[in-house]
């Protein structure tokens, strides 16, 4: 979805990252130090470096001991616990160790959602240090889209539509949505949006064509089309569960914000961090079990006026519930800028 993106800072290309392949990660990660120090002068004038999970984070503390004059704050921020973090085996308990020999070297921790606080730095790597939650909200360097004043109301007489938007990698919510499609028939329909992860769903395409009631939109421009996707669904399955037990539990995902900034109601599922989300706030319906079932009942049982409900409690609240701003920025980075001399971000960076 970002393809053709050009930055507007001075940007040092540190190379693709392929998914997955581990051994081929780690020699990337290697090759990306000289590239690192090379940039070591621009890099020791900054207050704050912010490496963004945990590959790009040994590149900032290797970079900073090596060569950072002015040892900038370092702020280690975690989008996602990958799943070979939290395993039983050998590797996963070599990643942990090494991950906690960073963790000694950082300023501060960033989650972007506090399950990952609650259920892993904590009780597992037993985290005391500052932290600050950094949700992984909208974020628009221009005008962002406008929300409507109220959507359309939700009519009986037609299909409802369920959208699924966003990095389509969980193969459990394929199943899930094409299940839900069958139990359902012409009463629901899904509306696939997003780039498609294959090696994650390598199924996503046979699904797709045995079901008349399932159809993929193909990738969207973003944030540019989502005012297009979203007043295009009842609701949207919000829901990750490629990593149950773990990631998908705890996670926030980006979803849950797009949608409530367009009033469009989550379906989520209950006992994740997801789920306690969108019921505590009011922002869509929830599940007790992630099965097909479980789906289509939820689908069948809901009315018109359950979703005009959600949809007008969304669009009731304000912006800063679904859209990130300066003032977050700007707390969620007190604790390493008080440090660093008291300086605070320029409003609205």
């Amino acid at each position: 979805m970002n393809d053709g993106f050009a930055p507007d800072w001075p940007n040092t290309d540190l190379g693709p990252m392929p998914n997955r392949r581990f051994a081929l990660r780690l020699l990337l990660l290697a090759l990306a130090v000289p590239k690192v120090l090379r940039r070591a002068r621009r890099l020791a004038q900054a207050d704050v470096v912010v490496a963004r999970n945990f590959d790009l984070l040994v590149l900032a503390a290797i970079a900073r001991a090596l060569s950072f004059g002015g040892r900038p704050r370092l702020v280690y921020e975690c989008l996602d616990i990958h799943a070979l973090f939290t395993g039983q085996g050998p590797a996963a308990r070599l990643m942990r160790g090494l991950e906690r020999l960073f963790l000694d070297r950082i300023d501060l921790l960033w989650v972007s959602s506090p399950g990952f606080l609650r259920h892993y730095f904590e009780p597992v790597q037993g985290y005391r240090g500052p932290h600050a939650l950094v949700e992984n909200k909208l974020w628009f360097d221009g005008s962002p889209p406008p929300r409507p004043k109220a959507r359309p109301p939700v009519r009986s007489d037609r299909p409802i539509t369920l959208g699924w938007v966003g990095s389509i990698r969980c193969a459990p919510s394929l199943a899930i949505l094409a299940g839900a499609a069958e139990r359902a028939g012409p009463a629901l329909r899904i509306a696939v949006h997003g780039n498609i992860h294959r090696h994650a769903v390598p199924q996503f395409d046979a699904v797709v064509a045995s079901h008349d009631t399932i159809a993929y939109h193909g990738p969207y421009r973003y944030p540019e089309d989502l005012g297009r996707i979203y007043p295009g669904c009842d609701a949207v399955w919000a829901q990750d569960l490629w990593q149950r037990g773990g990631n998908s539990d705890w996670l926030l995902p980006n979803r849950i914000y797009e949608a409530g900034w367009f009033g469009c109601p989550s379906i989520a599922v209950a006992g994740t961090e997801t789920g306690r989300r969108v019921a505590a706030g009011g922002q869509g319906f929830v599940i007790d079990a992630a099965t097909p079932e479980a789906l289509a009942e939820l689908i069948a049982r809901l009315r018109p006026a359950d979703f005009d409900a959600a949809a007008a409690r969304m669009l009731a609240a304000p912006e800063r519930a679904f859209r990130l701003d300066g003032a977050e920025l700007d707390a969620a980075l007190a604790p390493v800028l008080d440090v660093a001399g008291g300086r605070a971000l320029p409003s609205g960076t």
